[in-house]
């Protein structure tokens, strides 16, 4: 097995998570050295964490394991391959370390906190009932297209206050990205840099907009910031900072949470029984909830880079060297959950890592909790039984679990039919 390891092989993650990889490393090799591959970005090795205990430790220590850089080296970010000092890593929100890390966050944060998620709730109840409606009508549709992508994506276009008639310019620019379907990690294609340069442009409109007329929306916030010394440096944020964290945003707010409602759908459709359980008891839909988001485990790794010599586990992390924490691993150790390759609607507890932990716990989280609800609610109340309509179709990635398409059969309940 330890010669058969490709981590950086997005192949490798074709089928799903690679729990054969996973039980041997988690079980024999829990500081795993990955050496570099034909597919590994920059020829460079790097160690692998893969137990719950060791990822979510490391999450809580970002002062050992920054999310910018380390050691001697010129570049750093979260990706295995090393992304520039001071124009990704040290600059993207989740690739910055505290303390500007902490200022950038109170920037984001009240755009997503639960006051403000209460006031466009009734909004995004109303778009998820006439695309369930519609899906309901017609009997079939790819919930991946139709339902799982189209809300979290409107969700984010009124967050940010961009028209809703450019999200779908915005998804084909997550797609573009993040998808690893023409190309492996490291690498970048004409379709790839097309479609950046596009986004870069869309941006820099919607910022010298915000300047010009500046609106009750995130971006709007963001041009308007003005960081205490303490964020070293303080002041407004720079152009790059607010294309980035734009970029971030749209990424975020519309990759993960797709996927995970996807992952969660067609794992309930494998086990009709819990469907039913859901119908008749709506107070299982909060554990269904935490059970898809762990599941689906959308992100599936974050890198760090370590600052100081660390051992772990016999073994020594030196400052500089790149610390892979795979929390799709972590989600599914046998140490943390019990029978972690079922799909449990009734797992309690349920400590996922599905947002990471520590300083860096995602801030969409209670956004993408909301989204599932409203999904999973609207379907409950007008489908009797779900049947796969042809194959899913995954992404081809190593960094997000997703999926291209998963096409359904909807049976609507008696009384909606």
């Amino acid at each position: 097995m330890p010669a058969d390891i490709d981590l950086t092989d997005p192949d490798a993650f074709a089928n799903g998570p690679p729990h054969d990889i996973w039980d041997h490393l988690r079980d024999a090799d829990p500081l795993h050295w990955h050496e570099p591959t034909a597919f590994t970005p920059d020829g460079e090795g790097f160690w692998c964490l893969t137990r719950y205990a060791d990822v979510e430790w490391a999450a809580r220590q970002p002062a050992l394991f920054s999310s910018s850089t380390g050691g001697d080296r010129s570049g750093g970010g979260t990706l295995i391959e090393d992304l520039p000092t001071g124009f990704a890593a040290g600059v993207l929100l989740n690739m910055t370390d505290d303390p500007r890390h902490h200022h950038l966050r109170r920037v984001v944060s009240p755009s997503v906190a639960p006051r403000r998620l209460r006031s466009i709730e009734s909004a995004l109840a109303e778009r998820c009932d006439a695309l369930l409606d519609a899906a309901v009508a017609a009997g079939r549709c790819d919930v991946l297209t139709d339902i799982a992508a189209e809300l979290p994506l409107q969700a984010i276009a009124s967050l940010l206050g961009v028209p809703q008639d450019d999200r779908h310019f915005l998804l084909d620019w997550a797609d573009a990205t993040l998808d690893y379907d023409d190309r492996n990690p490291g690498e970048t294609t004409a379709r790839v840099a097309d479609a950046s340069a596009e986004m870069s442009s869309y941006c820099r409109r919607v910022i010298d907009d915000r300047r010009a007329c500046p609106a009750d929306d995130l971006m709007s916030a963001a041009v308007a910031a003005d960081l205490p010394e303490a964020a070293e440096p303080g002041g407004p944020l720079s152009d790059l900072e607010l294309e980035m964290l734009f970029h971030l945003l749209v990424a975020a707010g519309s990759e993960t949470t797709r996927n995970s409602i996807t992952a969660g759908l067609l794992a309930l459709v494998d086990q009709p029984d819990d469907w039913a359980a859901l119908r008749r008891d709506p107070n299982l839909v909060p554990g269904a909830i935490e059970e898809t988001l762990r599941w689906a485990s959308s992100t599936i790794y974050n890198r760090r880079t370590a600052t100081a010599e660390i051992e772990l586990h016999g073994r020594t992390i030196r400052a500089g060297d790149k610390v892979v924490l795979w929390w799709q691993a972590a989600n599914f150790d046998p140490r943390a959950f019990d029978t972690p390759e079922r799909f449990d609607i009734r797992r309690s507890p349920n400590p996922h890592l599905a947002f990471g932990a520590g300083s860096h716990l995602c801030l969409g989280a209670n956004l993408a909790r909301l989204e599932i609800r409203l999904v999973l609610d609207g379907l409950l109340a007008r489908v009797e039984r779900i049947e796969l309509d042809g194959p899913a179709e995954r992404t081809r990635s190593n960094k997000h679990a997703g999926f291209r398409h998963a096409p359904v059969t909807l049976h609507p309940v008696p009384s909606a039919g």
